[in-house]
Formats: structure tokens, C-alpha cells, sequence
């Protein structure tokens, strides 16, 4: 692959003129990835559902791009309670399984518009899976 290549999804996109991710060669970077429903492209009301979504767009994404969630290396969350990682960390638990296997994370706080309680962007580097 040569050039740089828009990832876009059926289920997750941006109000704005921009893709899901951009792919450079192996390299993958997403675009800030909600919790946004694919379904309805509506915002859950509770911190659970939204990270449930969040990471089923994520796994879209990568998947979109050619890759799988085991090409993801590194993963930044922003929480509008940064505190509040219970639902975070299930849902990280569920899609990264071996702890000896994980991407590199770091959760912040943020403050967002309307009813979104947190978002995250990934570095993914495919063809290099655990």
C-alpha cells in the first residue's frame, strides 16, 4: 500500500469532513472514536453503554483498515469522570484479554458537548498481531 487511505465505517462516523482513521502503510490512526451507538447514531445515556459501543467502533474501525484489534498498540481515553474506569476496564478486559497482550493506555478527563462521557483514539500497526 502506498499513499495514505481513509477508513471510513457503515457504523461510525464524523458530523465533520473527516475519516474514522487514516492508514499510512502499516500504521492506523483513528480519529476520535464515541461511544455513539451504530445502530440508532444516538449518544447512550450511562457510561456503560457508551463504552460498549466505543469499543465495538473501535474494533469497526481497526477491522475497516485491514487489521484486527491485536494490531492496536496504544489507546488514549478520555473520561468526563476520569475516575470512573469500572466500565472502562471491563470492556478493555473483554477486548484485550492477556494481560501479557495489551496496548498501552492512558485515561484523562475531558469535558465534552452533549451527553458523551468518554471517547478514545488508538495507534494501531497492522500486520505485527500478537
Amino acid at each position: 500500500m502506498t499513499g495514505r487511505q481513509s477508513i471510513h465505517t457503515a457504523g461510525f462516523r464524523h458530523t465533520n469532513p473527516v475519516p474514522a482513521a487514516s492508514r499510512i502503510g502499516p500504521f492506523v490512526f483513528s480519529g476520535a472514536v464515541t461511544g455513539r451507538d451504530p445502530r440508532t447514531g444516538e449518544i447512550p445515556g450511562d457510561l456503560e453503554a457508551q463504552c460498549a459501543n466505543m469499543f465495538g467502533n473501535v474494533r469497526e474501525i481497526v477491522e475497516a483498515a485491514g487489521g484486527g484489534t491485536g494490531d492496536i498498540a496504544k489507546m488514549t481515553v478520555w473520561l468526563r469522570d476520569y475516575r470512573d474506569r469500572d466500565a472502562l476496564n471491563r470492556e478493555w478486559e473483554a477486548m484485550f484479554p492477556d494481560p501479557a497482550s495489551r496496548p498501552a493506555r492512558h485515561a484523562l478527563a475531558a469535558t465534552f458537548d452533549g451527553g458523551t462521557l468518554i471517547q478514545c483514539d488508538f495507534v494501531a500497526v497492522l500486520g505485527f498481531s500478537a
